[in-house]
């Protein structure tokens, strides 16, 4: 990385490191270090992990005073994902700027969701280790935070589809599958139809203005199809039960 990139990058993360070896070394993929001999980030990532988790659950416990344990730990496992770290390190393009070795890049891996969600708690880490937990607590509100408080209603809310996966996974089902049934209207206001099959069949569509709200919709008729099946069968299962005794 050049001077110019790396001042470009800290421009965006909103910190400028003392020991620029961090910020390279949480940019360092395995991959790079075959050839190279560099360290890699993964130690970096196992403690900005612990970091981003402690640093969350701080933000959100000052912020939601009248939120019980419950909410804050759906609010925290939303914030904290891969799908959200990733979020973030597109936002901060990290992608651009990672270390990896021949195979990653020819596989797309800088835009991997895993490698990108890794690189960015690699960062939370890098930040850590150059100034404390402040400094990394800072960091997590500006690149992860700011726009997930634009909407704070979005962060009580249900997790229909890891709801749904949780009562399947209970019972030793398969995960559920969401596919495109339909997407109509002009491209800048589309509204999609989202299926969801699971236990072997369709048990539900639902329409959104985006993917992701239709995929929850479905998620939450499918699960309330589900559990009015199963409570059905267990009244059948004790009426026969109560006729036999």
């Amino acid at each position: 990385m050049t001077d110019a990139e790396r001042e470009d990058l800290e421009a965006k993360l909103g910190y400028r490191f003392e020991r620029v070896e961090w910020l390279d070394r949480a940019l360092t993929h395995r991959s790079h270090t075959f050839s190279s001999g560099a360290r890699s980030n993964e130690r970096l990532e196992f403690l900005g992990d612990s970091v981003l988790g402690l640093a969350v659950s701080q933000i959100l416990v000052s912020r939601f005073l009248d939120w019980d344990e419950g909410e804050l730990s759906k609010a925290r496992a939303r914030l904290v994902s891969a799908a959200s770290a990733e979020k973030a390190a597109n936002r901060l393009e990290l992608g651009k700027h990672l270390r990896l070795g021949p195979g990653e890049e020819k596989t797309g891996g800088r835009e991997k969701q895993n490698l990108l969600a890794d690189a960015y708690e690699a960062v939370v880490g890098a930040i850590f280790r150059d100034a404390g937990f402040e400094g990394a607590a800072s960091f997590v509100e500006r690149s992860l935070l700011s726009d997930a408080f634009s909407g704070t209603e979005l962060l009580a809310e249900p997790d229909h589809k890891s709801a749904l996966q949780e009562w399947l996974q209970s019972r030793g089902l398969r995960p559920a599958e969401y596919r495109v049934v339909r997407e109509t209207g002009p491209e800048h206001q589309k509204t999609f139809l989202i299926g969801v099959r699971a236990a072997g069949r369709v048990l539900a569509e639902a329409e959104g203005r985006n993917k992701k709200s239709a995929e929850q919709d479905a998620a939450a008729l499918a699960l309330r199809l589900l559990r009015a099946e199963e409570a059905d069968r267990a009244a059948q299962n004790h009426d026969r039960e109560t006729s036999h005794g």
